[in-house]
């Protein structure tokens, strides 16, 4: 996430995602990660299959990536909340995070083959051998503790600098202390550390991704001891 000046909107509140909602939050997360180190390196400003280019086309592409995957978060999480968003009563979204539950954070093999047609169209033909590198190499440095996965996490760039974004990752480190039980995510932005660490996230020995990418930084929670 990245820092604004906007003012909350008046009465919001956190729910999971609805389904007809797939396209609006993918395409919010694609705004609010349009100038992430990381995407930026992986999904260039190269036109698009409509002509579009530069941060546009970049945009289009990433909100293709975000709606693979939150049918993924689902498929890992069929009766659980995968897909959380910060929503007026009036149903316009403003953050959007996807998390999955222990054990679920990795894209069955057997669903691997059904998503290549998506990663060709976001990292195209070229880009495929990247993403699976930076793919292998994060996997690699996940922890095999069992533990809640926070992939993605944004706020509409309209609306950041209010502290709505703060709502969402709020509320699962309670659920977290709750149930005993970590919590793991990577920030592709060195500048949300001091974020993250607010909720309890400590860094660890950062992940420099091939071929001279930017590092990207995992942080992990430990459960708060339980109050007797």
């Amino acid at each position: 996430m990245n820092a604004g000046t906007a003012p909350p909107p008046a009465g919001y509140g956190i729910r999971c995602a609805r389904p007809a909602e797939s396209h609006a939050v993918a395409a919010l997360l694609a705004r609010s990660f349009a100038n992430d180190p990381v995407m930026a390196w992986m999904v260039p400003g190269l036109p698009d299959r409509s002509g579009r280019t530069g941060r546009t086309g970049r945009e289009h592409r990433i909100a293709l990536y975000f709606r693979l995957a939150q049918r993924q978060q689902r498929q890992q999480r069929p009766r659980g909340c995968a897909v959380r968003v910060a929503a007026t009563a009036g149903g316009r979204l403003l953050a959007a995070a996807l998390w999955s539950g222990p054990g679920r954070w990795k894209t069955s093999p057997l669903r691997e083959p059904a998503a290549m047609p998506t990663y060709a169209r976001v990292f195209r033909p070229r880009g495929m051998p990247r993403a699976a590198d930076v793919q292998n190499a994060l996997h690699a440095a996940h922890p095999d503790t069992p533990h809640w996965y926070l992939p993605a996490i944004g706020t509409d760039p309209e609306a950041q600098g209010a502290g709505i974004g703060s709502a969402l990752p709020e509320q699962q480190p309670d659920h977290c202390d709750r149930l005993g039980q970590p919590a793991y995510l990577e920030s592709s932005n060195p500048s949300n550390v001091p974020f993250y660490e607010r909720f309890g996230f400590r860094g660890t020995a950062g992940i420099r991704l091939p071929e001279g990418g930017p590092t990207v930084r995992p942080l992990w929670r430990t459960p708060a001891p339980r109050r007797s």
